[in-house]
């Protein structure tokens, strides 16, 4: 208690002494000069003043600076979205394009071929059938009888006095060309409507392809369109043939697809056998400067073959060989002392692998392949292929079937109206393109004799359908169908349907011509017929038939 009174009592008196009134310092004296100072204290708070607006107009900039990047990250973040929700509708909309073309080509794949099968179908067909005068079973037997089977008695002899004059030309071409560099030369083989019993319009021209080989140690790898190679739509149905070594791969060695470095050579091949001589590849009826055998060169060569092999045995012969057309190099005429002549087409061919498919260097009297890409370019014929299906099918046919008959009236037909009108685009494969669906749609037993009259409405029908939709599928191409005792290779029945109608798409000018003359003949079709018919009482009508087919 003492200790804290004397701690209190000591702090008295220390603020006692310290109290500035009582003890007041030496030095301390009251300002003199108070509006100086008052002066400067204004100065000073007008300098703070500016100091503050200046920091408030900064801050002002910068807050506008800030609300435009703002504004400016907003814009571009709302076209990344209209871009983002752009790219998903295209996305989108590619999806479903690509959706509906892959259900379109299956729905082609799996109906193109039905074809016939369904009388609903047929039903709906015929429009320009409407006021048109089919005739009748009568008058199709006795116009059958007078002028296809008068017409067609001496095929068979043309064919065989053909191919027999045939197998001597070749053997002497044979004889006459330089085996160590030249072209092999095949046996000949006859396709075609004049092997195919159907054809009927004068003159009669026998179709012969000629299969050759290169020299050894050369031979040929050939490309298609459906090789997995890269074709454009309008070479569907062509191809390529590269001349290569034999053991030699057609795309080339590995050292032409990569890079060995200076310093590093191929064990295979040097630097001079890398690139083969132009005039080498010359000789081997390549195009300049490439491996690829030039179909223009070939028929030039074959051109000069013939002629040196007829000039060796025309000596034995009592008549003249020459070439007919300038525009079918492999035209050949045979003039007779009487005036008479027989007219046949030799045509070279190249055979696709160990098939009977061969690429074909032109097609005589054909259009086609009338817009080939180029020389190096050859169409695919599957001639041998048709001929076999034809005589496969007929054996499953009833006797006598109409089939053919069906075949070669409309080939008639179409043939007279051209010769009204002029040369369509229509050809008669075409026609023969449409009797081989309605061969494979049909059943056997409605190619009997008796059905004449409504199968050839069905041709012309399914001929009316196609050129409606503009759309004609070659039969083999495409046809997972085809029986398997013709041993057709299986890479084109595998290969995307063939429209043999599709030039026609782009040039209405010839689909209108063809269009036009399709319904000429229709309209036409009757006094055509007639033109040719005997007319007899319908109590014979059956008998005459019969005896026709």
């Amino acid at each position: 208690m003492p200790v804290g009174l004397f701690r209190v009592c000591l702090l008295v008196i220390t603020a006692i002494v310290n109290h500035p009134l009582l003890f007041p310092k030496e030095n301390g004296t009251v300002p003199e000069n108070t509006e100086e100072i008052i002066q400067k204290m204004k100065e000073r708070e007008e300098s703070l003043r500016l100091e503050q607006l200046r920091l408030e107009q900064e801050i002002a900039d910068q807050e506008a600076t800030q609300k435009a990047l703002e504004k400016a990250a907003v814009v571009v973040e709302e076209s990344k979205e209209q871009k983002i929700r752009w790219d998903m509708w295209t996305a989108l909309s590619m999806v479903i394009f690509l959706l509906i073309e892959l259900w379109r080509q299956d729905f082609q794949e799996g109906n193109w071929q039905d074809t016939g099968g369904e009388e609903d179908d047929m039903a709906v067909l015929g429009k320009a059938f409407k006021g048109v005068a089919f005739p009748d079973k009568a008058v199709l037997a006795s116009f059958y009888e007078k002028r296809i089977l008068a017409t067609t008695a001496d095929m068979a002899r043309m064919r065989e006095m053909v191919e027999g004059f045939a197998d001597d030309l070749l053997e002497a071409l044979r004889s006459v060309c330089n085996r160590d560099a030249d072209m092999e030369v095949e046996d000949c083989m006859g396709v075609g409507s004049m092997y195919e019993n159907w054809r009927v319009r004068k003159p009669f021209v026998c179709d012969l392809i000629v299969p050759f080989a290169p020299p050894e140690p050369y031979c040929f790898c050939c490309q298609t369109w459906c090789s997995g190679d890269s074709f454009p739509p309008d070479e569907q149905g062509y191809g390529t043939i590269k001349v290569c070594r034999a053991g030699e791969d057609a795309t080339g060695c590995i050292c032409d697809k990569t890079k060995l470095g200076e310093d590093m050579l191929c064990l295979l091949h040097s630097q001079v056998s890398s690139t083969r001589p132009s005039s080498e590849m010359e000789d081997l009826l390549c195009f300049k400067n490439t491996q690829y055998l030039d179909a223009d060169q070939v028929m030039k060569w074959f051109q000069i073959a013939v002629t040196k092999a007829w000039n060796r045995i025309s000596h034995k012969y009592e008549f003249d060989l020459s070439f007919s057309l300038l525009d079918s190099p492999g035209a050949l005429k045979i003039k007779f002392k009487s005036g008479k002549s027989i007219a046949f087409n030799l045509t070279p061919v190249v055979q696709y692998e160990n098939s009977d498919v061969y690429f074909i260097s032109h097609f005589p009297r054909s259009s086609l392949a009338a817009d080939i890409p180029s020389s190096t370019h050859w169409f695919l014929t599957f001639a041998v292929y048709e001929r076999r299906f034809i005589q496969l099918v007929s054996k499953t046919l009833p006797a006598n079937a109409c089939h053919v008959s069906c075949l070669q009236i409309l080939s008639f037909l179409h043939g007279k109206q051209c010769s009204l009108t002029g040369p369509s685009g229509l050809t008669n494969y075409h026609l023969k393109t449409v009797l081989l669906h309605l061969l494979q749609a049909r059943p056997s037993q409605d190619w009997a004799p008796d059905k004449l009259e409504a199968r050839l409405q069905d041709m012309l029908k399914f001929l009316e359908k196609c050129l409606h939709e503009k759309k004609l599928y070659h039969f083999f191409i495409g046809n997972g169908k085809i029986p398997a005792e013709l041993g057709f290779p299986i890479i084109f029945q595998r290969a995307e349907p063939l429209n043999l109608f599709r030039p026609f798409v782009l040039r209405r000018d010839i689909y209108r011509k063809m269009v036009d003359t399709f319904h000429e003949m229709l309209r036409n079709m009757s006094a055509l017929i007639n033109e040719y018919t005997v007319h007899i009482p319908l109590a014979h009508a059956n008998g005459i038939r019969k005896e026709a087919l």
